[in-house]
C-alpha cells in the first residue's frame, strides 16, 4: 500500500493501515516534516476520530479550547452545546497535529521515504506503479494521493480540478506581540479586509490578514508594516507586533475533483478538495476523508470485504466535500461584504436566523463535522450512515471499543455467526458501528459482512 503525502491526512491513513497489519509506505517529497501552519483549529468530529485512535488527549494537551466560533462582527456559533464530549474548537498549530499522527504511524510500523518526489504513475489490472524523481520504482495494489492542492497524483490521473480562487494575496506573519489579545483568538473584518490572530504556544502568534486594496501575486514582497496596517484597520490595534520570523502570501481556492477514485488510486484531503479558510474546515474534512477510507482499504486488502466497498468512499465523502465548499464559501462571501449598511444587515439577519435553535444546531453540526452523516443505501434503516455518538458501555466507552480499527455491535445478545473481529457490547439497540464511528447496519449484522 502506498500513500503519497505526509501531511495530516496521509499520516492518519498510514497509521490506520499499519495498525491493521497492512504494509504501508509513505512517499513525501519534503526531506523533513513541515513547520508550515495554515490549520489551527481541530473540530469536534476530528477530535472524536482522534479519540477512536487514542491520541485525542495528547493533542488537546498541546493547545487550548474555544467554546464559541465567531463568524462576523458579533455573530457567534456556540460549540459547547454540540452532542459530543468535545464541545469546542481545539486551537493548536498544525505541526502539533502532524507530530502526533506521525509518531503514531511510525510506532505502528508505517515506513516513510523522505525526499521521494513522485514523477509518474501507471496502473494495470493488479495495481499501481510509481516512479520517483530519483528513479526508484514502487508498486502497490492501491495508492492514496494525499499530496495537497498541487497533487501530482491527481495530475497523473488526468483528473480536472475545477473551481476558482476566492481570496488572493492573503498575508501570513509569525510575530511576537507586545499586547497579546485577551481572547484565545482575535478576528474581525471591515469593508476592506480582515485580520485573524492565533497563538502558536511558543511566544509567537500567527497573523492571517487580507487587504482588498492590495491584491498582488503570491510572490510579491511582504513587509511587516503592511500586515500591521490592515491589522490596525480590522482590529483597532496591531497588538504591538514585532520580530517577524516568517512572512508570506498565499491564495485560497475553492476546488473539487469530480471523482475521488480512479481504478486503484484514491484522492483524499486537499488533493480532492480545497476550501476557503472560513470555519477552519479544510484539514478537518481531509482527516475525516482518511478515517472513512482507511478501514475500507484494510478490510479489502485483508480479503474480508469485497472490493466494491471501496466505491462507497467517493459516494460518501464527495457530497461532504461539496457541502463544505458551499458552507465555507457562503461564510467567506458574507464576511467580505464591503458596504457598512450591508454588513450591519448581515449581522442582524444571520444573528436572528441563528437564534432559532434548530438552525443553530445544524450550522454548528456542519462546521464541527458532528452533524455530518452519510446517505443510507436503498432499503437500509434510516440510521445507517449516521454518526454514532459516543456512549458508555459495560466495558468502556463506545469509542474506546472501536480502537484498533474494530467494528462494535451493540445489542442485547451476540448474534450467531458474528465475525470474531467484531466487538460485542451489551447495550440498547441492535446497531453495528463501523471503525469510523458511523452506523454500518441496524438489526442482525451478519449479512453486512457477506455483502
Amino acid at each position: 500500500m502506498l500513500v503519497v503525502g505526509a501531511g495530516p491526512v496521509g499520516l492518519l491513513l498510514a497509521g490506520d493501515l499499519a495498525e491493521a497489519g497492512v504494509a504501508v509506505t509513505v512517499l513525501e517529497r519534503r526531506t523533513t516534516g513541515s513547520n508550515l501552519t495554515r490549520a489551527f483549529g481541530v473540530h469536534a468530529r476530528t477530535l472524536e476520530h482522534l479519540d477512536v485512535r487514542g491520541v485525542a488527549d495528547e493533542l488537546i494537551a498541546t493547545g487550548a479550547r474555544l467554546g464559541e466560533l465567531r463568524l462576523f462582527d458579533r455573530v457567534e456559533i456556540d460549540l459547547a452545546k454540540l452532542p459530543s464530549r468535545y464541545g469546542y474548537l481545539q486551537i493548536t498549530p498544525q505541526p502539533h497535529t502532524e507530530e502526533i499522527l506521525r509518531s503514531r504511524a511510525e510506532r505502528l510500523g508505517a515506513k516513510f521515504v523522505w525526499g521521494a518526489e513522485v514523477r509518474t504513475l501507471a496502473q494495470d489490472h493488479d495495481g499501481v506503479d510509481v516512479t520517483t524523481a530519483d528513479g526508484q520504482l514502487y508498486r502497490a495494489r492501491y495508492l492514496v494521493g494525499a499530496d495537497g492542492l498541487h497533487s501530482v497524483v491527481r495530475r497523473q490521473l488526468g483528473l480536472p480540478f475545477p473551481g476558482r480562487s476566492v481570496l488572493k494575496s492573503i498575508m501570513l506573519a509569525d510575530v511576537r506581540l507586545d499586547s497579546p489579545p485577551e481572547d484565545l483568538l482575535m478576528v474581525n473584518g471591515v469593508g476592506d479586509g480582515f485580520a485573524f490572530v492565533a497563538p502558536f504556544g511558543d511566544g509567537y502568534y500567527r497573523v492571517f490578514a487580507w487587504d482588498r486594496r492590495s491584491q498582488v501575486p503570491d510572490d510579491a514582497p511582504l513587509s511587516l508594516d503592511e500586515v500591521r496596517d490592515i491589522t490596525r484597520r480590522s482590529l483597532g490595534t496591531d497588538l504591538g507586533m514585532h520580530d517577524a520570523r516568517w512572512l508570506s502570501r498565499f491564495h485560497s481556492d475553492e476546488r473539487q475533483a469530480p471523482h475521488y477514485r480512479s481504478g486503484h488510486v484514491f484522492l483524499a484531503g486537499d488533493a480532492a478538495h480545497v476550501h476557503s479558510p472560513a470555519g477552519g474546515q479544510g484539514m478537518n474534512t481531509g482527516l475525516q476523508d482518511a478515517a472513512n477510507l482507511s478501514w475500507k482499504l484494510a478490510e479489502v486488502l485483508a480479503g474480508r470485504m469485497p472490493e466494491t466497498l471501496l466505491d462507497t468512499y467517493e459516494a460518501e465523502r464527495h457530497p461532504v466535500g461539496r457541502l463544505v465548499l458551499r458552507s465555507s464559501g457562503a461564510i467567506i462571501r458574507l464576511a467580505m461584504i464591503k458596504p457598512l449598511v450591508l454588513r450591519e444587515a448581515r449581522n442582524r439577519l444571520v444573528g436572528a436566523a441563528l437564534s432559532a435553535a434548530p438552525l443553530a444546531r445544524r450550522v454548528a453540526g456542519v462546521i464541527s463535522g458532528v452533524g455530518i452523516r452519510y446517505a443510507p443505501p436503498a432499503g437500509a434503516d434510516r440510521l445507517v450512515g449516521a454518526r454514532a455518538e459516543d456512549r458508555d458501555l459495560p466495558r468502556g466507552r463506545l469509542y474506546e471499543q472501536l480502537r484498533g480499527g474494530r467494528f462494535v455491535y451493540v445489542g442485547d445478545h451476540r448474534p450467531a455467526g458474528l465475525p470474531d473481529r467484531v466487538v460485542f457490547a451489551r447495550g440498547a439497540g441492535e446497531v453495528l458501528v463501523r471503525p469510523d464511528a458511523h452506523v454500518g447496519w441496524v438489526g442482525d449484522p451478519v449479512g453486512y459482512f457477506g455483502r
